[in-house]
């Protein structure tokens, strides 16, 4: 048996998420039908981690083992004609025996986007959530400080979270403006459910001048999730690589 190693990309609007589930059609689900077309024969894709309902990825990344003797780039070509516009495969390669597309990973780079400007952008819409009120990019930048650094995320993750444990450790948290696209860099070791998505929210509300840095350290200390911000919708939710 092979195994092989796979770098997707996918525009998660119309998907429920990464994880093939009974509720709508999901990113795994689309590439194990296409294995099976290509192979004739069941395969399970296991990606480095789940990507909710609405969430992108450039660099999503998975893997599966299979007996078909295809070459690899054949293999991906194949992959890209069988599935969905909204999924493709951008690299397929030969993976050691012992790859794991979720245990080996060392860590994740997640970018959320903002637009910030007082009319809508349709061309960008599917990919940003858009806030017409001014943010101050500074302010956000000085309430994520507190976010580096090994920390427990309790006050940071969604009510259904079910990781026995929330410390996690985030190497950076950046903001950026360019224009009217503010965006929330945010790398680290592993991640909490809704974890980005409510550190967007909170820094959008820093943006906004209902909280600060000392308000976020407070949140961290007490893990009490109704002392930080909503939780961002998923459309600026962007997966943007793996680290191994």
């Amino acid at each position: 048996m092979r195994r092989l190693k796979i770098v997707v990309e996918y525009d998660g609007t119309d998907f429920a998420g990464w994880q093939r589930q009974a509720n709508g059609p999901s990113v795994q689900a689309a590439i194990e039908d296409a294995l099976a077309q290509m192979t004739g024969a069941e395969t399970i894709v296991r990606g480095a981690g789940r990507t909710d309902a609405g969430v992108h990825a450039l660099g999503q990344v998975a893997h599966f083992e299979t007996a078909a003797e295809i070459p690899l780039v054949g293999f991906r070509r194949g992959l890209n004609a069988l599935l969905p516009r909204a999924i493709a495969i951008v690299a397929l390669d030969e993976a050691a025996p012992d790859f794991d597309a979720r245990r080996s990973a060392r860590g994740k780079l997640y970018r959320y986007a903002i637009w910030n400007a007082d009319s809508r952008a349709p061309l960008r819409d599917r990919f940003v959530w858009h806030r017409p009120r001014p943010l101050d990019a500074a302010r956000m930048q000085d309430a994520a400080r507190p976010l580096a650094g090994r920390h427990d995320f309790a006050a940071f993750r969604a009510a259904d979270c079910e990781r026995k444990t929330t410390v996690r450790t985030l190497s950076r948290v950046d903001v950026a403006r360019d224009g009217d696209l503010v965006t929330i860099d945010v790398e680290g070791d592993a991640f909490l459910k809704n974890m980005v998505r409510i550190i967007a929210g909170t820094l959008v509300y820093a943006g906004y001048g209902k909280l600060g840095a000392r308000e976020v350290e407070a949140a961290l200390q007490a893990g009490d999730r109704r002392l930080v911000g909503p939780t961002a919708p998923p459309q600026g939710l962007t997966l943007v690589r793996v680290d191994y």
